[in-house]
């Protein structure tokens, strides 16, 4: 099973760029969250969102083109590359999410964008935003603009979950790690 500490050992020979390790970083908490929601493996959950943009630094425009080959050849398993291939569905690949790993991958990757921005916002970062005030930043479509809230929609019900809950299993798995990355506000 692939571990965490595996898993950033391979993604740092291919992600270098600060943003990206710490998108990386919030997607791989979050994944970690929603794991111990649907009673899973953490850690095996988090490596998993720690690799899920493994080829987009180098290959922007073939995203996820560049990733299932050398993953495996590096040993991760195909239950654990198909996972990561299916955050790219109906974008940049035809793997539709079907576990609740996939499914909680494809909606966290772009819901820790708009958390990320609303936590950077407050004097204390993510240590103390609430889901209320979260939603209200969710329902401005101008904050965050590029953080496409169709998707999010879209995993949320493929979840059977509201966005709501989906954020605040998110925001308390990103809240761990406040310092790590980089979401303890100017106060903290």
């Amino acid at each position: 099973m692939l571990t965490l500490e595996r898993a950033r050992e391979l993604n740092a020979t291919m992600v270098h760029e600060d943003h990206l390790i710490i998108h990386a970083l919030n997607v791989c908490y979050s994944m970690g969250a929603m794991a111990r929601h649907f009673g899973e493996d953490v850690e095996h959950w988090q490596a998993v969102g720690m690799l899920h943009d493994y080829d987009y630094e180098q290959f922007p425009d073939e995203h996820l083109q560049h990733t299932a080959e050398p993953l495996r050849a590096a040993g991760v398993d195909e239950a654990d590359i198909r996972a990561i291939l299916s955050h790219g569905y109906g974008i940049c690949t035809d793997v539709r999410p079907e576990t609740n790993m996939e499914k909680s991958l494809f909606t966290v990757d772009e819901l820790t964008g708009i958390i990320q921005a609303a936590a950077r916002m407050r004097p204390k970062g993510i240590t103390d935003l609430e889901i209320k005030s979260f939603m209200k930043k969710f329902k401005d479509k101008r904050f965050a603009a590029k953080c496409n809230r169709a998707l999010i929609l879209q995993g949320c019900e493929m979840l059977g979950m509201e966005v709501r809950d989906v954020a605040e299993i998110c925001i308390e798995g990103m809240k761990e790690h406040a310092t790590e990355i980089g979401l303890l506000g100017t106060e903290g």
